[in-house]
Formats: structure tokens, sequence, C-alpha cells
């Protein structure tokens, strides 16, 4: 199994992102991340593999890639569609530094599932600003 991470431009944190998807879902189903290339590791990313979300320089949240169909931007150019499952899994936070386009992440690096059936208390009930301004502090 094999992940993607991809930075989540203009994204405020974990409810914003899922506004702007469940907009998006509404508008033009199913929903969808588009990007420019197509995954050389497609097979081993639909073997259960997740899109890892970066908000605010950290790891904070993946979604399961259901499926990368070939796909057309509002211009007319082709480009490939990762087709996500709706439901965000917040993950335990994890600073990255910036990058461009998206990355290969390993099952063995990929953060781990916060929480038991999505239910979060201690540390991962606390506010994300919170959360976050102590994982950049290296306190969590």
């Amino acid at each position: 199994m094999l992940h993607i991470l991809k930075l989540a431009v203009g994204v405020r944190d974990v409810s914003h992102l899922g506004e702007i998807q469940a907009r998006r879902a509404a508008s033009d189903p199913p929903l969808r991340h588009q990007t420019r290339n197509m995954p050389k590791r497609a097979d081993e990313i639909l073997d259960g593999g997740s899109i890892y979300w970066v908000i605010n320089r950290a790891v904070l949240v993946r979604q399961r890639i259901l499926d990368i169909v070939k796909d057309v931007w509002d211009d007319g150019s082709v480009c490939t569609g990762l087709v996500l499952d709706p439901g965000l899994v917040r993950v335990q936070p994890r600073v990255c530094k910036p990058f461009q386009g998206w990355r290969y992440l390993s099952a063995a690096d990929a953060p781990g599932d916060l929480g038991d059936g999505g239910v979060v208390s201690g540390v991962e009930a606390l506010p994300a600003e919170m959360r976050l301004a102590l994982v950049h502090l290296a306190l969590l």
C-alpha cells in the first residue's frame, strides 16, 4: 500500500477542507482532487492508499483514495482525478516542510489515525489551532 502527501493550499483547517470538498462534491460529483500527473504507482495507491493533507505546515488529516481516473480541467485540458472518500480521518499531527505537487508516502512513514471511531479525547480534543501550535513547537 502507498499513500500520497499533498499540500492543501489556501485551506485554514480541517473543517474548512471539509466545507470546500462538500461544495465541490455537490456541484461536480464524485468528490475528486485533480492533479496534472498520473501517479506511476497507481496500483499500489489503489490497494488501500489515502491522500494525506498538509494544512498550515502540518499533516492533519487523510482521505481514502477510491479510484484514479483520467479527468478534464475546467478549460478542457486533460488531467488526472483522484476520486476521494468524503470522510476526513484526523491523523497524528506531523510538521511538514512546503513542497510543490504531491509526494508518495509509504505506509510505514504515514502518521497514525487519531481517536477510536472518530471520537477524540486528551490532546486530540484541544482546539485545532492550539494543537497545531504545539506541533510546530515540537511539543506534540
